[in-house]
């Protein structure tokens, strides 16, 4: 135990670190879902080919792959990404989108087909009528499981400590490694911060599920 408090200044920065990378590629991932959700929904052929075929690319290859691919990779073809964290925002944020999109059409999906002809009667045109309209409601019924989706990508920061990342996998490996007969200790030290973030996470998504239920 004594070993786990006084390696409390190397697992924050891991926290710290994880933090990060959950908080912006989770941001980003939300962005680029939607508006991979809004392609996948379009009238126009082109888009749904080019929603479709990212998002099946994307949930179907191993996030390990994508960040081959990212760090490894792409610098062979003359884009040279720093070391660190700039990558894996990236390759969380492809990874993550995909997911993203699926959770957001699932919603414009359950939307009723009236809401989109109303406001198609009113002059509002594809985009207004999704922006302002479809996508609105959408997102209330799916928060719950976006922060699902956004919970997996806290754990999913865990394959960065193979790709010169110092978050809470990569410290915790570290530690175990100073403090081999402490290793459960450490362990269960990276396990703690872990759940600091996650737990939060599934109560606001209950909360937010029995409020929507609730208001239905």
């Amino acid at each position: 135990m004594d070993s786990v408090i006084e390696s409390l200044p190397k697992l924050w920065d891991g926290f710290t670190t994880t933090l990060f990378l959950a908080v912006v590629s989770g941001v980003l991932s939300l962005v680029v879902g939607t508006v991979l959700a809004a392609f996948r929904v379009s009238p126009l052929r082109s888009l749904r080919i080019i929603g479709a075929t990212i998002v099946e690319i994307g949930r179907n290859t191993p996030l390990t792959l994508v960040f081959v691919f990212f760090v490894f990779i792409l610098p062979t073809t003359g884009y040279i990404l720093p070391l660190g964290r700039v990558p894996a925002v990236i390759a969380l944020t492809v990874y993550t989108s995909a997911f993203v999109c699926e959770a957001v059409r699932s919603g414009i999906n359950s939307v009723g087909v009236g809401q989109a002809e109303a406001a198609r009667a009113i002059g509002l045109g594809t985009v207004q009528t999704l922006s302002l309209v479809v996508i609105p409601q959408a997102l209330r019924t799916v928060v719950p499981p976006l922060i699902n989706v956004l919970i997996a990508l806290t754990k999913n920061t865990s394959v960065a400590a193979g790709f010169a990342v110092v978050e809470l996998t990569a410290t915790g490996r570290s530690l175990a490694r100073d403090f081999p007969t402490d290793v459960l200790w450490m362990l269960g030290g990276v396990a703690f911060f872990y759940l600091v973030i996650t737990i939060p996470a599934g109560t606001i998504a209950g909360a937010i599920e029995r409020r929507v239920v609730f208001s239905r």
